[in-house]
Formats: structure tokens, sequence, C-alpha cells
């Protein structure tokens, strides 16, 4: 059965059906065929629950707070400033790239919106710098993926909330796997123009005094972080009362600016309705087909093939993670996320692996998924704002960092303690 319905979801996506509606047709199909009651009976019921589940608030507050930001002018000065303090380093505006996306990622939850925010303000500097198109544009897709890793993630939330861990718990064992992927961006970015000096750029040059002028400009980003992440840590608040504090933040800083208006409310609540309503759409489909398929029994077939493979706990993740890359062929991040969550969680767990390491380790997965093709919605995000050319640019300009992400779950599985050493020190 689970053969059948990964071949059905399979069909449907490659016939370019939205992906709820897949998720719907898969959990139907299933039910009918193997299922003696009507399942669908019980669709409106998990429905219902998932649509009033408390936690899932913070989805759209953050949307919103990412879309505010934007519209807010916020990422246009943070990135001119990473630009000044980086221009020492081998590629320059790549490492900005890079930077500023980490940056932003602390503030937005997604990746989408970071890789299309930084993307708008960095793609101008291409040709007026002279910098390598493909690594240019690999570095934008790389960079916005780190929106679901390094808090406050969206798709942490709702791994939490499907797994019952600890949301500030995922938060702080992401905290140094996402500031240290983004280093391994620059290293290979650096070492690539190392290489290949031409692939670099011109220069950006810069005085120590526009640098320490530029500091403003940075500020309310971390000032935000501190807000909405601090917040949690600190216990002072919940992760749907922190995005509160954050999106009043956020409203602060477009009045300072000078750009709040009725208008940008107005833009900024309209996006936001398009991607909850996206985002929710998928999460509540995918929990109806996770109870057709718990209710069909192959989550519990699922474990006991793995557990008859007879491979160590080391193999056995190195299989999952292998299942994981090539699903991210042909699923999007999120989905992949919510659908398989339930399915794999139990058997990682039962191997003894700690659920919050695990959590941090299928982000990182989701975000090889976000940039690598057909799929990869990242590639799209930046190949739509470029409007020229073709996807194999951002696609070729990507694997460096796809190579960066392998390292990166690497280093996790042989030391988790990478992902585990924040959390013990709350414990």
């Amino acid at each position: 059965m689970f053969v059948q319905s990964f071949a059905l979801l399979l069909v449907l996506v490659a016939l370019s059906l939205p992906i709820g509606a897949v998720l719907l047709i898969v959990g139907l199909v299933m039910g009918w065929l193997h299922s003696p009651m009507p399942l669908y009976i019980a669709g409106s019921e998990i429905f219902w629950k998932v649509a009033n589940e408390f936690t899932l608030t913070t989805i759209p507050l953050f949307v919103l707070l990412g879309e505010l930001l934007l519209r807010a002018g916020v990422a246009e000065r943070m990135y001119a400033a990473t630009a000044l303090w980086l221009n020492r380093l081998p590629g320059g505006l790549l490492h900005a790239n890079i930077a500023a996306s980490t940056l932003f990622s602390a503030t937005s939850g997604s990746s989408v919106a970071t890789a299309a925010t930084i993307g708008t303000v960095a793609l101008p500097e291409i040709e007026r710098r002279g910098y390598n198109e493909r690594l240019f544009l690999g570095s934008l897709a790389a960079g916005g993926t780190l929106g679901i890793l390094i808090p406050p993630s969206i798709h942490l939330i709702l791994y939490g909330m499907m797994t019952q861990s600890s949301i500030p718990q995922l938060y702080s064992a992401a905290m140094l796997p996402g500031l240290l992927l983004a280093l391994i961006f620059s290293g290979i970015v650096a070492l690539i123009c190392i290489l290949r000096p031409d692939m670099g750029g011109q220069r950006i040059q810069a005085t120590w005094r526009q640098r320490i002028e530029s500091l403003p400009s940075i500020l309310p980003v971390i000032g935000l972080f501190v807000v909405v992440v601090g917040s949690i840590y600190a216990g002072i608040a919940t992760p749907t009362e922190a995005a509160s504090l954050g999106l009043l933040f956020a409203l602060v800083l477009a009045a300072f600016y000078g750009r709040l208006s009725v208008r940008m409310l107005n833009e900024a609540f309209m996006a936001t309705m398009r991607t909850t309503a996206m985002i929710m759409l998928i999460v509540m489909v995918s929990y109806f087909l996770n109870f057709v398929l718990s209710f069909l029994g192959i989550p519990q077939a699922l474990t006991r093939f793995v557990a008859e493979l007879g491979l160590s706990p080391t193999g056995t993740m190195i299989l999952i993670v292998v299942f994981f890359v090539a699903l991210g062929c042909f699923l999007e991040s999120l989905s992949m996320l919510v659908t398989m969550t339930p399915l794999v969680a139990p058997i990682v767990i039962g191997l003894g692996y700690d659920p919050v390491w695990f959590g941090v380790l299928l982000t990182i997965l989701l975000e090889v998924a976000l940039i690598t093709p057909p799929v990869g919605i990242n590639l799209y995000v930046v190949q739509a704002i470029r409007k020229r050319g073709g996807m194999g640019d951002v696609i070729i300009g990507s694997l460096p960092f796809v190579a960066a992400m392998f390292i990166l779950i690497g280093l996790l599985i042989a030391f988790p303690q990478i992902a585990l050493w924040l959390p013990s020190l709350s414990n």
C-alpha cells in the first residue's frame, strides 16, 4: 500500500496538480481502495481540529512579519551594511548575499520570503559589479534556505507540533547548525573565488567610517531577533506571543522609516492571506492523509520493514537521508515535512536518536529540497526575480551549496552535540 500511495503521489505531482490537491486525492483514493470504512467522513473533524490548533497561529503572524519588513525597506538597508563589512573577503557581495539572508532568516521564518527579499535587493549588482552570474544566483537561492532553519522557523514549529517536541529546544538546537551552514556557504564561496578570481566580481570600496555609520541599518534586525527568539528562550512568551511581539516591533520599524501606510498594510495583509492559505491547505490535507495511512497500518509496516533490514542506526539514518534527498526532487519542502514526519520520526526515535536532533537534520534535508530540481522552489523564486535566461543557470550555481548541506548533514550525524549542546544548557 505504501508503494501504491507513493506511486500515485508521484504521478499526480508529474501532472502538475497543486500539492494540496495531490495530498487530498491520495488520501481519498487510499481510503476508498483499502478501508472498509468511509474515512473521508473523519476528514471534516481533522480539518477542523488542525485549523483550530493554537500553535499554528504563529504561521500568519510570522508571514505578516516578513511582509512588513520587506515593505519597510529593512532588507535594503541591511544588505548595504553587510556589503560594506564583508567587502574584503574573496567574493565580496556573494558573502553579503549569505550574511543578509542569515540575518533576514532570523526574522522571517520563511525561505521563500528570504530568497525573494534578498534576491530583489541583490540581483541588480550582478552586471554592475561583474560577478559570475551562476554563482551569484546560487548564493541567493542557497542563502534563502536558511529561512527554515534559523529561528524563528515555521517548519520547526510544525515539526514540534507533530512530534510533541519543545519548540524552544528546537529553536536553540537549530541555532548553531544554521550559523555553521552559513559559514560553510561562505567558505565555499571564498574557496571558489580564490581559485577563480574572475568569478568574484569588483570589490566594493569602503572606509571604517562608512562601516561604522552603516551599523544602525543592522541593529533593527538584531533587535527584532532578540524580541522574538529571546523572549521564547527567556520563557517570557510562547512562540505565538513572541510572533505577536515581533509583529508589533515590525510595525514600529515601518513607521520609523516612514513606510507605514494604509496601502502598505493592505498589500502586506493580502500577501499574508495568500501565503497562509497555501500553507494551511497543505497542512490540513497532509494531516488527513496521515490519518488514512495510519488507519491502514502503513507507518507500522514501514517501521517493521526498516527493522528487518538489519542495518545499524547509522546505516538506517543514511538510508533515510538518501530517501529524503530523492523525495525532495519531487515534493515541496513543507509537503515533505507534514507528510513524512509521522512516518519517519517513530523509526528514528525508536533507533535511539533525539527527536530534537532529528528535527534539525530533517530541516536541513528540506533545505536541500528547496534548491534541487525539478521542484526546488527557491530556484523558481530566484529565476522569477531574475526575469531572463534559463533555470539551468540557477541550478548549476546552487550545486556547490548543496554540497555544503551534505557536509553539515555528515557533521550532524557524526557529532550530534552540534545541535544538542545549546538545548542541554537549558536542562
